[in-house]
Protein backbone atom coordinates (compact mmCIF):
# COMPACT_ATOMS: atom_id res chain seq x y z
CA UNK A 1 0.00 0.00 0.00
CA UNK A 2 0.94 3.64 -0.08
CA UNK A 3 0.35 6.02 2.19
CA UNK A 4 0.95 9.92 3.48
CA UNK A 5 2.85 10.85 6.41
CA UNK A 6 2.33 14.13 7.57
CA UNK A 7 1.98 15.41 11.26
CA UNK A 8 2.54 18.73 13.42
CA UNK A 9 -0.61 21.25 12.21
CA UNK A 10 -0.94 22.94 14.77
CA UNK A 11 -4.39 24.63 13.58
CA UNK A 12 -5.03 27.22 15.49
CA UNK A 13 -1.33 28.46 15.75
CA UNK A 14 -0.38 32.22 15.64
CA UNK A 15 3.16 34.03 14.53
CA UNK A 16 3.43 36.18 17.65
CA UNK A 17 0.15 38.27 16.67
CA UNK A 18 -0.07 37.14 13.31
CA UNK A 19 -3.31 34.51 12.42
CA UNK A 20 -2.17 31.74 10.32
CA UNK A 21 -5.72 30.55 8.63
CA UNK A 22 -4.97 31.70 5.20
CA UNK A 23 -2.05 29.85 5.13
CA UNK A 24 -2.92 26.81 6.93
CA UNK A 25 -5.70 26.56 4.72
CA UNK A 26 -3.59 26.44 1.87
CA UNK A 27 -1.05 24.18 3.53
CA UNK A 28 -4.33 21.54 4.03
CA UNK A 29 -5.25 21.99 -0.19
CA UNK A 30 -1.64 21.23 -0.69
CA UNK A 31 -1.98 17.72 1.12
CA UNK A 32 -5.07 16.78 -0.19
CA UNK A 33 -3.44 17.47 -3.61
CA UNK A 34 -0.90 15.75 -3.05
CA UNK A 35 -2.64 12.54 -1.73
CA UNK A 36 -4.15 12.37 -4.70
CA UNK A 37 -2.42 12.81 -6.99
CA UNK A 38 0.15 10.04 -5.56
CA UNK A 39 -3.40 8.10 -5.17
CA UNK A 40 -2.61 7.34 -1.35
CA UNK A 41 -4.76 4.33 0.32
CA UNK A 42 -4.57 6.44 3.67
CA UNK A 43 -3.07 9.44 5.13
CA UNK A 44 -1.02 9.36 8.77
CA UNK A 45 -1.39 12.58 10.90
CA UNK A 46 1.36 12.50 13.46
CA UNK A 47 0.09 14.26 16.27
CA UNK A 48 -0.22 18.05 17.40
CA UNK A 49 -3.02 18.33 14.97
CA UNK A 50 -4.43 21.57 17.27
CA UNK A 51 -1.68 24.16 18.41
CA UNK A 52 -3.50 24.22 21.47
CA UNK A 53 -5.20 21.82 24.46
CA UNK A 54 -7.89 24.15 24.36
CA UNK A 55 -8.64 25.43 20.30
CA UNK A 56 -10.69 28.18 19.79
CA UNK A 57 -14.34 27.48 17.94
CA UNK A 58 -12.50 28.96 14.84
CA UNK A 59 -9.79 26.34 15.10
CA UNK A 60 -12.27 23.32 15.79
CA UNK A 61 -14.14 24.43 13.03
CA UNK A 62 -11.52 24.57 10.70
CA UNK A 63 -9.77 21.19 11.55
CA UNK A 64 -13.42 19.06 11.47
CA UNK A 65 -13.65 20.55 8.25
CA UNK A 66 -10.55 19.38 7.21
CA UNK A 67 -10.98 15.60 8.59
CA UNK A 68 -14.76 15.92 7.03
CA UNK A 69 -12.74 16.79 3.23
CA UNK A 70 -10.39 14.22 3.40
CA UNK A 71 -12.19 11.26 5.07
CA UNK A 72 -16.15 11.53 4.06
CA UNK A 73 -15.57 13.58 0.86
CA UNK A 74 -12.25 12.62 -0.76
CA UNK A 75 -12.71 9.07 1.16
CA UNK A 76 -9.25 9.08 2.49
CA UNK A 77 -8.95 6.54 5.65
CA UNK A 78 -7.39 8.34 8.06
CA UNK A 79 -4.85 7.01 10.80
CA UNK A 80 -3.71 9.96 13.44
CA UNK A 81 -2.52 10.26 17.36
CA UNK A 82 -2.82 13.06 19.32
CA UNK A 83 0.04 14.65 20.27
CA UNK A 84 1.45 16.81 23.01
CA UNK A 85 -0.29 20.02 22.02
CA UNK A 86 -3.91 18.24 21.83
CA UNK A 87 -5.86 17.16 24.56
CA UNK A 88 -6.62 13.81 24.04
CA UNK A 89 -9.67 13.75 25.53
CA UNK A 90 -11.33 16.70 23.70
CA UNK A 91 -9.60 15.17 20.22
CA UNK A 92 -10.59 11.74 21.01
CA UNK A 93 -14.28 12.72 21.54
CA UNK A 94 -16.22 10.94 18.67
CA UNK A 95 -13.83 8.11 18.02
CA UNK A 96 -15.91 5.20 18.68
CA UNK A 97 -18.03 5.68 15.66
CA UNK A 98 -15.20 7.34 13.13
CA UNK A 99 -14.04 3.88 12.15
CA UNK A 100 -17.22 3.35 10.21
CA UNK A 101 -15.66 5.46 8.08
CA UNK A 102 -11.56 4.45 8.10
CA UNK A 103 -10.66 7.32 10.37
CA UNK A 104 -8.57 5.44 13.00
CA UNK A 105 -7.51 8.09 15.99
CA UNK A 106 -5.80 6.40 18.93
CA UNK A 107 -5.49 8.88 21.86
CA UNK A 108 -5.39 6.09 24.79
CA UNK A 109 -1.93 4.07 25.23
CA UNK A 110 -3.87 1.18 26.63
CA UNK A 111 -5.37 0.70 23.09
CA UNK A 112 -2.16 1.04 21.16
CA UNK A 113 -0.64 -2.58 20.94
CA UNK A 114 -4.13 -3.78 18.81
CA UNK A 115 -2.84 -2.65 14.87
CA UNK A 116 -4.86 -1.06 12.40
CA UNK A 117 -4.95 -3.03 9.53
CA UNK A 118 -4.92 -1.96 5.70
CA UNK A 119 -3.97 -4.46 2.77
CA UNK A 120 -0.54 -5.86 3.34
CA UNK A 121 0.38 -3.39 6.42
CA UNK A 122 0.18 -3.46 10.38
CA UNK A 123 -0.24 0.40 12.11
CA UNK A 124 0.20 0.74 15.95
CA UNK A 125 -0.73 3.89 16.50
CA UNK A 126 0.81 4.93 19.79
CA UNK A 127 -0.10 8.71 21.29
CA UNK A 128 1.42 11.14 23.35
CA UNK A 129 1.53 9.82 26.46
CA UNK A 130 2.87 10.63 29.90
CA UNK A 131 4.89 8.28 32.16
CA UNK A 132 2.56 7.54 34.40
CA UNK A 133 -0.05 6.10 31.87
CA UNK A 134 2.83 3.68 31.31
CA UNK A 135 3.47 2.56 35.18
CA UNK A 136 -0.70 1.91 34.92
CA UNK A 137 -0.43 -0.19 32.52
CA UNK A 138 2.85 -2.10 32.93
CA UNK A 139 2.85 -2.04 36.38
CA UNK A 140 6.46 -0.79 36.54
CA UNK A 141 8.33 2.40 38.07
CA UNK A 142 9.63 3.83 35.47
CA UNK A 143 11.94 6.12 35.72
CA UNK A 144 12.87 7.69 31.87
CA UNK A 145 10.55 7.78 28.66
CA UNK A 146 12.91 5.21 26.82
CA UNK A 147 12.45 2.49 29.10
CA UNK A 148 8.43 2.85 29.49
CA UNK A 149 8.77 2.98 25.21
CA UNK A 150 10.77 -0.38 25.36
CA UNK A 151 8.16 -1.77 27.03
CA UNK A 152 5.34 -0.11 24.75
CA UNK A 153 7.13 -1.31 21.58
CA UNK A 154 7.51 -5.67 22.95
CA UNK A 155 4.20 -5.24 23.29
CA UNK A 156 3.25 -3.72 19.99
CA UNK A 157 5.55 -6.23 18.22
CA UNK A 158 3.70 -9.23 20.30
CA UNK A 159 0.77 -8.28 18.12
CA UNK A 160 2.76 -9.05 14.79
CA UNK A 161 1.40 -10.29 11.80
CA UNK A 162 4.23 -12.40 9.86
CA UNK A 163 4.92 -11.58 6.71
CA UNK A 164 2.79 -8.17 7.24
CA UNK A 165 4.79 -4.91 6.89
CA UNK A 166 4.66 -2.87 10.30
CA UNK A 167 4.29 0.78 10.94
CA UNK A 168 4.82 2.71 14.16
CA UNK A 169 3.17 5.85 14.63
CA UNK A 170 4.69 7.99 17.54
CA UNK A 171 5.13 11.16 18.88
CA UNK A 172 7.97 12.33 21.12
CA UNK A 173 11.96 13.03 21.03
CA UNK A 174 13.61 10.54 19.27
CA UNK A 175 17.60 10.74 20.57
CA UNK A 176 19.86 12.51 18.00
CA UNK A 177 17.08 15.07 17.16
CA UNK A 178 17.70 18.58 16.85
CA UNK A 179 14.55 21.10 17.23
CA UNK A 180 14.20 24.39 15.90
CA UNK A 181 12.80 27.28 17.92
CA UNK A 182 9.09 26.45 17.12
CA UNK A 183 9.26 22.66 18.98
CA UNK A 184 8.45 22.53 22.53
CA UNK A 185 11.18 21.46 24.82
CA UNK A 186 8.54 18.93 26.56
CA UNK A 187 9.52 15.30 26.03
CA UNK A 188 6.97 12.64 26.39
CA UNK A 189 6.77 12.39 29.94
CA UNK A 190 9.38 15.29 30.33
CA UNK A 191 11.55 12.85 30.60
CA UNK A 192 14.40 12.67 27.80
CA UNK A 193 14.46 11.03 24.51
CA UNK A 194 13.69 8.24 23.22
CA UNK A 195 16.55 5.77 21.14
CA UNK A 196 15.66 4.75 17.69
CA UNK A 197 17.53 1.28 17.73
CA UNK A 198 14.24 0.50 19.91
CA UNK A 199 12.12 0.38 16.62
CA UNK A 200 14.25 -1.47 14.35
CA UNK A 201 11.58 -4.48 13.92
CA UNK A 202 9.49 -2.03 12.22
CA UNK A 203 9.18 -1.26 9.13
CA UNK A 204 8.83 2.37 8.92
CA UNK A 205 7.92 4.65 12.05
CA UNK A 206 6.23 7.68 11.32
CA UNK A 207 6.83 10.77 14.25
CA UNK A 208 5.61 13.75 14.82
CA UNK A 209 6.49 16.82 17.29
CA UNK A 210 9.56 18.05 15.75
CA UNK A 211 9.36 20.85 12.90
CA UNK A 212 12.03 19.56 10.78
CA UNK A 213 11.72 16.83 8.14
CA UNK A 214 15.75 16.97 8.56
CA UNK A 215 15.69 16.66 12.39
CA UNK A 216 16.57 12.98 12.53
CA UNK A 217 18.64 11.39 10.19
CA UNK A 218 17.58 7.78 9.47
CA UNK A 219 16.75 5.68 6.64
CA UNK A 220 13.04 4.39 7.57
CA UNK A 221 12.53 7.03 11.13
CA UNK A 222 10.95 10.17 9.60
CA UNK A 223 9.83 13.63 11.55
CA UNK A 224 6.98 14.91 8.88
CA UNK A 225 7.85 18.07 9.94
CA UNK A 226 5.13 20.70 9.91
CA UNK A 227 3.24 21.83 6.78
CA UNK A 228 4.50 25.45 7.75
CA UNK A 229 7.11 27.51 8.78
CA UNK A 230 6.65 28.73 12.72
CA UNK A 231 9.88 30.13 13.53
CA UNK A 232 13.02 32.04 12.16
CA UNK A 233 14.89 28.76 12.65
CA UNK A 234 12.89 27.08 9.87
CA UNK A 235 13.78 29.95 7.34
CA UNK A 236 15.41 27.66 5.27
CA UNK A 237 13.97 24.43 6.16
CA UNK A 238 11.51 22.36 3.07
CA UNK A 239 7.81 21.74 4.35
CA UNK A 240 5.95 18.92 2.87
CA UNK A 241 5.09 15.13 3.36
CA UNK A 242 6.36 12.01 3.28
CA UNK A 243 5.05 9.57 0.83
CA UNK A 244 5.73 5.76 1.45
CA UNK A 245 5.19 2.84 -0.52
CA UNK A 246 4.85 -0.36 1.19
CA UNK A 247 5.31 -2.49 -1.07
CA UNK A 248 8.79 -1.04 -2.04
CA UNK A 249 9.94 0.77 1.13
CA UNK A 250 10.53 3.48 -1.09
CA UNK A 251 9.80 6.79 0.89
CA UNK A 252 9.66 10.18 -0.82
CA UNK A 253 9.59 13.75 0.04
CA UNK A 254 7.19 16.21 -1.31
CA UNK A 255 7.16 19.84 -0.88
CA UNK A 256 4.47 21.80 -0.07
CA UNK A 257 5.08 25.74 -1.00
CA UNK A 258 3.81 28.23 1.30
CA UNK A 259 1.25 31.23 -0.22
CA UNK A 260 3.36 33.01 1.91
CA UNK A 261 6.52 32.71 2.76
CA UNK A 262 8.63 33.12 6.19
CA UNK A 263 12.01 34.45 6.02
CA UNK A 264 15.26 35.77 7.34
CA UNK A 265 16.53 39.25 6.23
CA UNK A 266 19.53 40.99 7.81
CA UNK A 267 21.06 44.38 6.44
CA UNK A 268 20.84 48.10 7.27
CA UNK A 269 17.78 49.63 8.29
CA UNK A 270 18.23 51.87 5.10
CA UNK A 271 18.56 49.08 3.02
CA UNK A 272 15.86 46.74 4.38
CA UNK A 273 13.27 49.56 3.85
CA UNK A 274 13.91 50.60 0.24
CA UNK A 275 11.54 49.12 -2.63
CA UNK A 276 14.27 48.13 -4.35
CA UNK A 277 15.49 45.47 -1.28
CA UNK A 278 11.57 44.13 -1.05
CA UNK A 279 11.45 43.19 -4.66
CA UNK A 280 14.91 41.72 -5.20
CA UNK A 281 13.75 39.62 -2.17
CA UNK A 282 10.60 38.67 -3.57
CA UNK A 283 8.87 40.12 -0.04
CA UNK A 284 5.59 41.45 0.31
CA UNK A 285 3.38 42.73 2.68
CA UNK A 286 2.36 39.18 3.90
CA UNK A 287 5.88 37.42 4.46
CA UNK A 288 6.66 36.60 7.65
CA UNK A 289 9.82 38.66 8.25
CA UNK A 290 12.43 38.06 11.11
CA UNK A 291 14.89 41.56 10.78
CA UNK A 292 18.59 41.16 11.86
CA UNK A 293 19.67 45.25 11.87
CA UNK A 294 23.66 45.89 11.16
CA UNK A 295 23.54 49.30 11.70
CA UNK A 296 26.35 49.87 13.86
CA UNK A 297 24.19 52.72 15.82
CA UNK A 298 21.07 51.90 17.29
CA UNK A 299 18.06 53.42 14.86
CA UNK A 300 15.40 54.66 17.17
CA UNK A 301 12.70 54.85 14.58
CA UNK A 302 13.75 50.94 13.47
CA UNK A 303 10.62 49.42 14.85
CA UNK A 304 7.75 51.88 13.31
CA UNK A 305 10.40 51.97 9.95
CA UNK A 306 10.14 48.44 9.51
CA UNK A 307 6.75 47.59 10.70
CA UNK A 308 5.38 49.92 8.02
CA UNK A 309 7.78 48.24 5.30
CA UNK A 310 7.02 44.33 6.71
CA UNK A 311 3.42 44.43 8.47
CA UNK A 312 4.03 40.64 9.32
CA UNK A 313 7.67 41.10 11.14
CA UNK A 314 7.60 38.92 14.47
CA UNK A 315 11.29 39.38 14.86
CA UNK A 316 13.75 42.18 15.87
CA UNK A 317 17.40 42.12 16.68
CA UNK A 318 19.74 44.13 16.35
CA UNK A 319 23.79 42.92 15.53
CA UNK A 320 25.83 46.00 16.93
CA UNK A 321 24.11 45.15 20.05
CA UNK A 322 24.27 41.73 20.29
CA UNK A 323 28.22 42.15 19.31
CA UNK A 324 29.45 45.42 21.01
CA UNK A 325 27.50 45.07 23.96
CA UNK A 326 26.92 41.11 24.94
CA UNK A 327 30.26 41.03 27.17
CA UNK A 328 29.25 44.31 29.46
CA UNK A 329 27.33 43.59 32.59
CA UNK A 330 25.04 45.99 34.65
CA UNK A 331 24.68 45.86 38.24
CA UNK A 332 21.57 46.54 40.17
CA UNK A 333 20.84 46.16 43.65
CA UNK A 334 17.79 44.27 44.76
CA UNK A 335 16.49 43.25 41.13
CA UNK A 336 13.45 41.75 42.46
CA UNK A 337 12.36 45.19 43.48
CA UNK A 338 12.78 46.60 40.39
CA UNK A 339 10.68 46.31 37.38
CA UNK A 340 11.04 45.08 34.36
CA UNK A 341 10.57 48.58 32.94
CA UNK A 342 12.74 50.06 35.03
CA UNK A 343 15.46 47.03 33.84
CA UNK A 344 15.08 47.91 30.00
CA UNK A 345 15.58 51.93 30.91
CA UNK A 346 18.69 50.93 33.13
CA UNK A 347 20.27 48.84 30.17
CA UNK A 348 19.42 51.37 27.00
CA UNK A 349 20.90 53.94 29.49
CA UNK A 350 23.78 52.17 31.05
CA UNK A 351 25.11 50.29 28.02
CA UNK A 352 23.87 51.54 24.84
CA UNK A 353 24.10 55.17 25.68
CA UNK A 354 20.25 55.58 24.18
CA UNK A 355 16.80 56.21 25.52
CA UNK A 356 15.04 53.36 25.25
CA UNK A 357 12.11 54.10 21.89
CA UNK A 358 8.41 53.46 23.08
CA UNK A 359 8.14 51.36 19.98
CA UNK A 360 11.44 49.35 20.95
CA UNK A 361 9.56 49.34 24.63
CA UNK A 362 6.68 48.06 23.62
CA UNK A 363 8.14 45.00 21.43
CA UNK A 364 10.18 44.06 24.22
CA UNK A 365 7.26 44.18 26.46
CA UNK A 366 5.68 41.80 24.23
CA UNK A 367 8.20 39.38 24.14
CA UNK A 368 8.75 39.52 27.60
CA UNK A 369 4.86 38.52 28.13
CA UNK A 370 4.89 35.84 25.61
CA UNK A 371 8.17 34.58 27.98
CA UNK A 372 6.07 34.55 30.91
CA UNK A 373 3.56 33.07 29.29
CA UNK A 374 5.88 30.21 27.92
Amino acid sequence: MKFLHTGDWHIGKKIKEFGLEEEQQAAFESIRQIAQENQVDAIVIAGDLYDSSRPTETAVSMLNQMLIQLNIKDEFPLIAINGNHDSAVRLGTGSQWYQATNFYLNTELKKAFEPVEFEDTEFFLVPYFKIQAARTIFGKDYQDIASAMKDVVAACEANFTPNKKHVFVGHFFAAGSTRTDSDTATEVGGLGAVPIDLFENFDYVALGHLHSKDALSAQMVKYSGSPLKFSASEANNQKGVWIVDTDTMRVDFVDIKPIHDLKRIKGSLDELTSTEYKVKNDLDNKTFVAVTLTDKEPQVDAFSRLSATYPRMFSLKMEAIEKDFGGKNVVIDSPDKVAPTEMMDIFFNEVIKQPLEEDNRKLLLETLKEAEEE
